[in-house]
């Protein structure tokens, strides 16, 4: 089956939709994910054509032969979810299915896993790997992309990788850098009644806090892709009680910056809005991911399938390619306004149209 068409729209629906929920409901929550990589590492070592390397809980999965000439194209998706809701068992009504993972990104990792059981692919114009990775949602120094990308160098000959993080189908360039910053505002205990006594943490932080309230995100173009910059507080803990002038606070700041910018640059912004008025903690740091819209099989992509080029406003495992030189994009079956959700899910269509519009692609790549 070269193409991967001759299937019926209704088998194809099934298919996608049973191999999600078989992947949704193998547990895989960040940290926990030697589960399902046995489950996926043992269904490809059963099939002849593929190499299948593991590092850790993640893997590479290559062609067991490549002609040297074709480009190399790779389809990328992690494996973990956040925790799901214990009252939620996944379940599905028509067109929608719904579990933890759906859209984010078990509904993706079907479609990369039966595209290459119902291709050809050694028939195809492109070389094809595979990279299903652990503990995306979790700390950008856990993430295990970097231990394939530090063992596999074939995955740095790549000429185009697909994340295939949910997209809404549309194709998603670049990614926004993130970081989080701890912000602590030192006080002096006291009782409430003779607050002239301390010295109020909380209070402390209003000049920083009014700053923020003033910023409007900031618009950063890409010729017709336009990112916005933003910032915003997302955590407090204080010490004290209702009748304790607090003498700490503790904020966390999410700082989020377009492609264009550096890691050291954001962090002078950073420098630029606490402004001196309290201690900060850099906990975590993910670089932005480039724009690379001369790349000519993303503009392939975008011409065959009739796909809107879209920015990706927000942090994904493109800019872990982007640090080693290698372009790539988003394009995912996955809802964006799912990702995380109680009731987070995914259209089966989505799944369906996602793997229709990357088999036929990737059968037209020197022809476009």
């Amino acid at each position: 089956m070269p193409c991967g068409r001759s299937m019926s729209p209704s088998d194809l629906s099934n298919i996608l939709k049973d191999l999600t929920l078989t992947l949704c409901n193998i547990p895989s929550v960040t940290g926990e994910e030697t589960e399902i990589c046995n489950w996926i590492e043992q269904r490809f070592c059963s099939r002849d054509g593929w190499i299948v390397n593991r590092r850790q809980d993640s893997l590479w999965i290559e062609q067991s032969t490549t002609s040297g000439t074709k480009p190399l194209i790779v389809l990328a998706g992690h494996l973990d979810t956040v925790p799901p809701r214990q009252d939620r068992a996944a379940n599905v009504d028509g067109d929608w299915l719904e579990a933890c993972g759906a859209s984010d990104m078990k509904g993706a990792l079907a479609v990369m896993i039966h595209l290459v059981e119902t291709v050809d692919v050694s028939a195809l114009p492109v070389d094809l790997g595979l990279v299903f990775y652990s503990e995306e949602e979790g700390p950008y120094e856990r993430n295990q992309l970097r231990v394939l990308l530090a063992h596999e160098p074939r995955l740095k000959q790549a000429d185009l990788v697909v994340c295939m993080e949910p997209t809404n189908n549309a194709v998603q360039v670049g990614c926004m850098g993130g970081i989080h910053a701890s912000l602590t505002f030192a006080g002096k205990r006291a009782h409430s009644a003779r607050p002239w006594q301390g010295e109020n943490a909380i209070q402390a932080a209003g000049p920083l806090l009014t700053r923020l309230n003033s910023m409007e995100a900031k618009p950063v173009s890409f010729e017709t892709v336009q990112f916005w910059e933003v910032a915003s507080i997302t955590t407090v803990n204080q010490s004290g009680t209702r009748n304790v002038i607090p003498d700490h606070l503790e904020l966390n700041l999410n700082l989020r910056f377009a492609p264009n910018k550096s890691v050291d640059e954001a962090l002078e912004d950073i420098a630029a809005l606490v402004d001196g008025d309290c201690e900060v903690t850099i906990t975590d740091v993910a670089p932005s991911g480039h724009v690379c819209l001369d790349n000519p099989w993303m503009q392939s992509l975008v011409a065959h399938t009739g796909r809107a080029i879209e920015p990706k406003q927000a942090w994904t495992d493109v800019a872990q390619f982007s640090e080693i030189g290698v372009d790539a994009i988003n394009f995912g079956p996955g809802d964006t306004t799912q990702a995380h959700q109680q009731n987070e899910g995914i259209r089966v269509s989505a799944m369906v149209e996602n793997y229709r519009l990357l088999v036929d692609w990737l059968g037209s790549i020197n022809r476009t």
